[in-house]
């Protein structure tokens, strides 16, 4: 009953908070799992691709991500601000940097092109599906496929990974998914203790 959950949460907006931790959560876990059985996950390929399905499958993760005001209202903005917010974008900067290094990604784009062209995948074609026309709608899994060779194609470059550098990549994005997910578990739980 609505007063039931009043008495855990003392508003909407933080009843929302909590729902959209625990969403994050549960798709970091779901992002890494689906990294981990794909051979191809840490490329940004991979990346785009899984982040695409897992953030397809969880209609409040998309609205957190397309800031949508119809579903999140003003707790759409509050997540740009937000130390968590700054922590995982500079794990991804860090991630960008490591591939640069190894020579995975184009040099001639900055750090902020990269996150923009990413972004710009991602968002342009969540906006764009409701607007398609029944015989262009994709599935998810071709959505994702597109999105994450659009992103390779702009951003990646052909060169051959040695074993060596391709574990060094693996095991550094799992470093980066594993906090991304502990910080995600921690948020959400702080969030149910404090209410």
């Amino acid at each position: 009953a609505k007063g039931t959950i009043y008495l855990h949460w003392k508003s909407r907006e933080e009843l929302f908070e909590a729902l959209i931790q625990r969403e994050r959560a549960e798709v970091a876990r779901d992002i890494q799992r689906r990294i981990t059985q794909d051979p191809e996950g840490w490329t940004l390929r991979g990346i785009v691709k899984h982040s695409a399905l897992a953030t397809m499958k969880r209609p409040l993760i998309k609205a957190l991500f397309l800031s949508d005001q119809d579903v999140l209202g003003k707790l759409a903005h509050k997540e740009i601000g937000s130390a968590a917010y700054a922590e995982r974008l500079a794990g991804f900067k860090a991630y960008l940097e490591l591939l640069r290094q190894h020579g995975l990604v184009r040099t001639d784009l900055s750090v902020q092109e990269k996150v923009q062209v990413w972004s710009a995948a991602l968002a342009g074609f969540f906006l764009a599906a409701p607007l398609m026309p029944a015989e262009f709608t994709l599935s998810d899994e071709a959505a994702a496929d597109l999105m994450g060779e659009m992103v390779h194609r702009t951003l990646e470059t052909e060169h051959p990974r040695s074993p060596q550098e391709y574990q060094a990549i693996a095991q550094t994005f799992a470093r980066y998914m594993q906090r991304m997910t502990a910080n995600a578990e921690e948020q959400f739980l702080n969030g149910i203790e404090e209410a």
